[in-house]
């Protein structure tokens, strides 16, 4: 594999993304790109999707009233945005996310600001129950385009290794 690409056939090549449990090592960091806008629209339906009835998500003059002066993002759309920047990196060749922990939500996100993502890989073992699969836990984090930490949490993956797994065929 080369930048991502198998060549398949002669001639022929195939996107290949994210990493097997043996391309993981402790103390690794990927950068996840490209950066991810949040808009208000984004806020909106996040909120109604998921029944968020707190005010402060979608009405303008409520939240006018707050500290914050304006709508602020819903916490989960900033947790669930982080991990879908991740999936690219570190669990596309997941067979399962066995869990996040330590989550922490440091500063307000607001629609406008960008979110750019990283993970570091904090912990790897092999799986004692499954030969063909390795546990990866990564430490994920999101900066907002002035660099202020507004996510981070812990999230341990169940990993293919290379050669098994529906990715291999």
């Amino acid at each position: 594999m080369k930048n991502g690409v198998i060549e398949v056939a002669e001639g022929r090549y195939r996107e290949s993304f994210g990493r097997y449990y043996e391309e993981f090592a402790v103390g690794d960091t990927y950068e996840h790109r490209p950066g991810r806008t949040i808009t208000d629209a984004d806020n909106t339906w996040f909120t109604l999707l998921t029944m968020n009835t707190h005010p402060a998500h979608f009405d303008a003059e409520y939240a006018r009233k707050t500290e914050f002066g304006r709508p602020i993002v819903a916490s989960p759309l900033t947790v669930a945005i982080l991990v879908g920047m991740s999936v690219s990196d570190v669990s596309q060749k997941a067979v399962a996310n066995l869990g996040w922990k330590d989550i922490t939500l440091p500063a307000p996100v607001f629609p406008g600001d960008t979110l750019y993502g990283e993970s570091e890989v904090t912990e790897k073992r092999e799986s004692r129950s499954r030969r063909e699969q390795g546990i990866v836990t990564v430490r994920s984090a999101a900066r907002n385009q002035h660099g202020v930490l507004v996510c981070e949490f812990l999230r341990t993956m169940l990993i293919w290794k290379r050669g098994f797994g529906p990715a291999d065929d």
